[in-house]
């Protein structure tokens, strides 16, 4: 008896097919991961056999049995929860408000706030879970606690199949172990996990089996041990692919792009270090040690209260993201969608917004110029686009980003902060990045790096830089792996 079941399923988006007659299955007791490039069909099924969308033509059963899902709690009522890639969160209420969303504990007509808070530390204390408030806002945490506060929402109803869609994307290394216990506990309970993710090493210390989908169809199902990431590369792109991480480009020019210099900031006690021209310097260390607040901090969005930071020997002052952009610091944030797109707008428009004086003549745009400049990045950093009119929320994760990349590259950015760019993209358009930090770094440009997957630190960087604390307490250069970095970050003392 298969647990789900998707039978030659479609479905279209004003003309566009996302998926075509593709056929899924998976068992209880098992995990099943389902892997492909952004736009391969994952999150659409996940979406059909969830009851999110219904399907063009094809057929869904659970446990055998035909179903048919009007709206996502007819799913819910079969058993089935789902963490989607977009988290479903309410950013304006509480954690404990979001956690019981719809099962609110009453007294009488009314919302029994105590009963609130001592469930929502309940489902926490089950799921291992520590440090996250229940009457905080949702919208004030951190995106990797709003993502497990969206994973122990989603089991809390216990589920006997649930979905999971990229459900690390925004976690560190520590929070994935947690994911995996819990997934684990879930599989000896008998259920049915479905799982996407773009790490390989993810996959391969979850899975049972795996299945590919390319171009919106199903391509092959394997047992886990049975499938190479080689072999999974060639199935989900239609080529081989033997090296992923390119070698740094020599870092021939010795100056001294970027100085800080004792800044004093939110989380940041006071800093200092340097990085030189052409140099990807990696910020590493455990999640939440100082690393986003120091981006936010170079870039002018949290102004630092004392120290000074240079750039090619000139003092820049960053009170504002404004100041930040005319010394040549550009950030690529953690969220896309949020702290970086305008989804609604165009990929025209979301690309030149950060140099519309470069392409306007009394406050007019001129759109020659414009599409003169768009095209031009659309074509170097091969944006997949059906025009420059498109809406940007209409394309792939991968495109996203390449969109928010190709943006603050217009700006000639000579310092790139890099937050976490590969976050939610899949194994093609990471290589595609990868090989533009090379070509950015030989063009002499400065990136600070920070990644979720170590991996990325210890094959794209230079050096490496251990925080912790809101302190670097270590620095790393000739021994670049992802244990030593792990190991750095979790054996260093903080100095006093």
């Amino acid at each position: 008896m298969k647990a789900i079941e998707g039978v030659a399923l479609s479905k279209s988006f004003g003309g566009v097919v996302a998926l075509r007659r593709a056929s899924f299955a998976a068992d209880g007791g098992e995990v099943h991961a389902l892997v492909g490039e952004n736009g391969a069909g994952k999150s659409t099924l996940i979406k059909l056999l969830s009851g999110l969308y219904p399907p063009d033509s094809g057929e869904i059963r659970v446990n055998d049995a035909t179903v048919h899902f009007a709206r996502p709690q007819d799913a819910l009522v079969s058993g089935i929860g789902t963490v989607f890639q977009e988290l479903t969160l309410l950013p304006f209420m509480t954690v404990a408000e979001n956690l019981m969303l719809g099962r609110e504990p009453r007294s009488g007509p009314f919302i029994d706030r105590r009963k609130l808070i001592t469930a929502a530390h309940e489902l926490f204390d089950d799921a291992g879970i520590s440090g996250i408030e229940p009457l905080e806002l949702v919208g004030n945490l951190p995106l990797a606690q709003q993502q497990i506060v969206e994973i122990v929402k989603a089991v809390s109803r216990k589920p006997r199949i649930i979905f999971m869609d990229e459900p690390t994307s925004a976690l560190a290394e520590h929070s994935v172990d947690w994911l995996f216990g819990v997934i684990k506990r879930l599989r000896a309970e008998g259920a049915c996990i479905v799982f996407t993710s773009h790490r390989w090493n993810e996959i391969k210390g979850i899975a049972d089996r795996i299945t590919v989908f390319r171009n919106g169809e199903w391509v092959a199902t394997s047992q886990a041990a049975e499938l190479s990431e080689g072999d999974a590369v060639e199935r989900m792109t239609g080529q081989r692919l033997d090296v992923l991480f390119p070698k740094p480009a020599p870092v021939t020019d010795q100056t001294q792009r970027l100085t800080v210099e004792g800044v004093t900031a939110k989380k940041l006690p006071a800093i200092s270090f340097g990085a030189r021209a052409g140099e990807v310097l990696g910020i590493g260390g455990l999640a939440g040690q100082g690393q986003r607040e120091l981006f936010l901090t170079l870039f002018g969005v949290n102004p630092h209260t004392a120290g000074t930071v240079r750039v090619d020997g000139a003092a820049a002052h960053l009170r504002t993201p404004q100041e930040a952009i005319r010394a040549g610091i550009a950030l690529i944030p953690e969220d896309r969608k949020t702290e970086g797109l305008l989804l609604p707008l165009s990929v025209r428009q979301n690309l030149a917004l950060a140099v519309l004086k470069r392409v306007s003549r009394n406050g007019f745009v001129r759109r020659a110029a414009e599409d003169a400049l768009v095209g031009s990045m659309v074509t170097s950093l091969a944006i997949k686009t059906p025009n420059p009119g498109q809406r940007v929320g209409a394309l792939s994760g991968g495109n996203q980003q390449k969109v928010l990349i190709g943006r603050w590259l217009l700006t000639d950015a000579r310092v790139l902060l890099l937050y976490d760019i590969t976050r939610g993209v899949d194994v093609g358009t990471k290589r595609d990045i990868y090989l533009l930090i090379r070509r950015l770094s030989e063009e002499g440009r400065t990136i600070l790096l920070y990644s979720t997957d170590t991996e990325e630190i210890a094959h794209l960087c230079h050096r490496v830089l251990i925080m912790r604390e809101g302190r670097i307490v270590s620095e790393l250069q000739h021994d670049l792996t992802p244990e030593a970095i792990v190991a750095a970050a979790i054996r260093v003392p903080v100095a006093s």
